[in-house]
């Protein structure tokens, strides 16, 4: 045992770990409401034993065999036991205390994504349902990463579970002939877990390691099961480029830097190595939306300083990425690398027509970036506009702070 816990130490450590065991418990009983119910007991021990007694030393096999025992205890109450006699076997064969978890083999969680991802579900019920049980995120961060409100999110996991159960879909990896149906959903859904994790929508913190270290097992797992998938190899370079920065997002106190500010020499260089090496293979391929958006990832993490980006090779990549994924959220960025290349002017005509027809209208990096192109060629009342509109709408707070100080460098500007 270890030094004592508290209540959001204890939760942090089933964020990740209790993922893993409902996963596992789920491929047993086929049933999400029994593998949650044994985990959240396993949590309510964990809440009163941690704070008293400290941390096991494999917190992650405590919380599976705690969530097991939990699931034989409720499995023996019932009248049937008698005839769940092979389930009672396979918990009780599940694991021991000492047990240690492979992080290289292909996990429950990853047969948990694949489930998820089944053609019986809807695209938007599959992301919700992965984002909630595989990584387990909270309703909140999955409304944020979605641009949907918390209940529709709610709603949606409780119709998932009883789809699931209606139709018997079975928490497993499947058969190669099957693979290519799912792997869209799997890629975004993946690369959703790595945003909420870079860019943290509702933790007091930014960033959020422990989502993008998943994120990275994720796509580590992945590129293990599907070897020379183009789209597989784009997402690991993306999520690497991304990460190799992860240090320097924000300052000592938690603020916000701008990636022209980063210090680049603490990137780490050898993940944007292993990007590159990633690159080199899949480029091969015909590009998809993820091969392209590694490659505008691989401009910036190669770029020695700001001033030596290649916005126009970044916007060749936009261009084609709007041509075989359009998206008002692939607009916006398009017109930022259009801004670098060609002036802010530029830019502002495309967001103009944006807010014309009413795109992305509760998306705060919109109003942000807008906000900043407006300071830039003096249209400062609407600058205002904007900046208070991307400060009522987002949820972040180091976010929210920076965005202020935007807006209170501008009010200052003005003064002058």
């Amino acid at each position: 045992m270890h030094s004592t816990l508290d209540g959001e130490q204890i939760d942090r450590l089933f964020r990740l770990q209790g993922s893993r065991a409902v996963a596992t418990l789920a491929r047993i009983f086929n049933d999400l409401d029994r593998a949650e119910d044994a985990v959240q007991d396993a949590y309510a021990q964990a809440l009163d034993r941690w704070p008293r007694f400290g941390l096991p030393e494999n917190p992650a096999a405590w919380i599976m065999l705690t969530a097991r025992n939990a699931a034989i205890d409720a499995l023996r109450r019932e009248r049937t036991a008698d005839a769940k006699r092979q389930l009672l076997a396979d918990l009780e064969a599940l694991i021991q205390a000492d047990t240690p978890f492979d992080d290289d083999a292909m996990d429950d969680r990853l047969a948990m994504i694949f489930a998820a991802c089944h053609p019986a579900l809807n695209e938007e019920t599959r992301i919700a349902l992965t984002l909630r049980f595989a990584a387990g995120l909270t309703v909140a961060e999955i409304a944020s990463a979605l641009l949907v409100p918390q209940p529709t999110v709610s709603q949606r996991l409780v119709r998932a579970k009883h789809k699931i159960k209606r139709a018997r879909i079975a928490f497993a990896i499947p058969e190669a002939a099957d693979l290519p149906e799912r792997l869209h959903d799997v890629l975004r859904t993946v690369y959703l877990i790595f945003n909420e994790g870079y860019a943290s929508s509702t933790n007091r913190s930014l960033v959020r390691a422990d989502l993008c270290e998943e994120a990275l097992r994720l796509t580590e797992l992945l590129e293990k099961l599907l070897p020379g998938q183009a789209e597989v190899s784009g997402l690991h370079a993306l999520v690497l480029f991304h990460d190799a920065r992860r240090a320097t997002r924000v300052d000592e106190s938690g603020e916000l830097i701008l990636l022209e500010r980063q210090d680049r020499s603490w990137w780490a260089q050898h993940k944007i190595e292993r990007g590159r090496s990633l690159l080199v293979g899949a480029s091969r391929h015909s590009a998809g939306p993820y091969l392209l958006q590694a490659m505008i990832a691989q401009e910036h993490a190669s770029a020695a300083r700001w001033e030596a980006t290649n916005w126009r090779r970044i916007l060749d990549c936009y261009d084609g990425l709007a041509a075989i994924d359009p998206s008002p959220v692939v607009e916006l960025n398009r017109a930022v690398a259009l801004a670098y290349a060609y002036g802010d002017e530029s830019a502002l005509t495309v967001l103009d027509a944006m807010t014309a027809r009413n795109a992305l209208p509760n998306y705060p990096p919109f109003f942000g970036a807008k906000a900043e192109f407006l300071r830039r060629v003096g249209r400062h009342a609407e600058a205002r506009a904007a900046y208070w509109r991307a400060i009522e709408l987002t949820q972040s707070a180091v976010e929210r702070r920076f965005l202020e100080r935007r807006l209170a460098d501008l009010t200052s500007l003005e003064g002058h």
